[in-house]
């Protein structure tokens, strides 16, 4: 199952680059592909999210389909044995930066979306959005919420890489800042201040010893240290003052802002208790990037989990389509956090993730996707369209 506009137009999604905040040239592809090839509307938004739609000739669900339009830095283009915006093809795969995260899934996404309608005669129940999304690669789902908000969808389809199976959950994603507070002095004379980063070896210690929270699907929620920073920094002859640490905490279903930082408070209030020159703090880190429109987006660092059950209606119709059709999907989960953890985790909306290409493959040094995961994806976004549109 082929569409001979899917690689020229992924070609020149890779070709246009976008990183985070710079996504305006592939926002327009995405704008003048939809606008040449029977969409309804085609729209953005404050952030730059372009959001293109067609209506069937009934009413019916709003059935939306995510794909993030902003990748990761190529930070040495010389390591790279392909042009990382190239688009070079050989031994069937297609290479470049976006190719797996995620450009190969959003040009399979317009392409099949406006194959369907014309296929259909747009004799279809319902209306199909294509969202091209800014920012993901900073804040899993917080340029999605102004998607959400504008659309209102009944069905999410999260074009991540999934190996053309389907995916049901996630495990979310939180940043967990923690903090302690000491007293300056010089390092020639410690007994007058206060040492922070000893401080917060204390803590690190007994946060090591909390239980993670488990769940029988996606597992167990990792809080994991990532990074640890003191000041004054350098700190030529001073005893640190300040002490900051992150911890990445891996999110299961149900856990909130307040459970999850519950047994971290607890644990810097007996420390606090046991030693009067402790001073501790935790919080989520808050991000802020400047969208390519010039809006602010801002996000606590705090993306919830989600997952669903594999013999729930919807996704029952849409693997009897896909299997109907000649896929053989399997129904798992993702291993890492998507802009679903705001469709399904934040509002609740009936969501499935399917794309092209394996996870290992994003990110990487020379991105590829396999030619013939393109085409299965392109097929596989009409059998969804076809189970959920009746």
């Amino acid at each position: 199952m082929k569409n001979e506009k899917l690689i020229p137009l992924l070609k020149s999604f890779i070709a246009a680059g976008s990183i985070s905040g710079q996504e305006k040239g592939m926002a327009d592809l995405v704008m003048n592909f939809c606008k040449e090839n029977g969409y309804d509307s085609v729209q953005s938004d404050s952030y730059g999210n372009v959001i293109c739609c067609i209506k069937g000739s009934k009413p019916g669900p709003k059935l939306l389909f995510d794909g993030h339009m902003d990748t990761v830095p190529v930070t040495d283009p010389s390591v790279w044995t392909t042009d990382p915006w190239g688009g070079e093809i050989k031994d069937g795969k297609i290479y470049g930066r976006g190719t797996t995260d995620m450009k190969g899934s959003l040009a399979a996404m317009c392409c099949a979306a406006a194959d369907f309608a014309a296929e259909t005669g747009k004799d279809f129940a319902g209306e199909i959005y294509v969202a091209g999304v800014v920012h993901e690669e900073c804040f899993e789902g917080v340029a999605s919420r102004k998607i959400s908000e504008a659309v209102k969808p009944d069905y999410v389809i999260i074009g991540e890489a999934s190996d053309l199976n389907m995916k049901i959950g996630q495990r979310g994603r939180a940043e967990i800042v923690v903090e302690t507070f000491g007293k300056p002095a010089h390092s020639a004379n410690p007994d007058k201040g206060i040492n922070a980063v000893y401080k917060m070896s204390k803590v690190i210690d007994a946060l090591r010893d909390i239980v993670p929270t488990e769940h029988p699907v996606l597992g167990k929620g990792i809080m994991e240290l990532t990074d640890i920073k003191s000041s004054p920094y350098p700190g030529a002859s001073v005893v640190p003052e300040y002490c900051r640490c992150t911890y990445d905490r891996r999110l299961l279903v149900g856990e909130t802002k307040e459970s999850v930082l519950e047994p971290i408070q607890a644990v810097l209030d007996k420390l606090m208790a046991e030693d009067p020159q402790l001073k501790a703090k935790v919080s989520y880190a808050v991000g802020e990037e400047t969208c390519y429109t010039g809006e602010k987006i801002q996000g606590e660092r705090f993306f919830p989990g989600w997952v669903f059950d594999k013999d729930e209606d919807f996704v029952q119709a849409v693997y009897k389509q896909l299997q109907a059709d000649g896929f053989t999907p399997e129904i798992t989960k993702y291993n890492f956090c998507t802009n679903a953890s705001h469709y399904a985790g934040e509002a609740g909306i009936k969501t499935i993730g399917m794309g092209p290409s394996n996870e290992s493959l994003a990110h990487v040094v020379d991105e590829y996707c396999e030619l013939t995961e393109l085409d299965g994806v392109y097929g596989s976004f009409k059998s969804i369209m076809k189970a959920l549109l009746k």
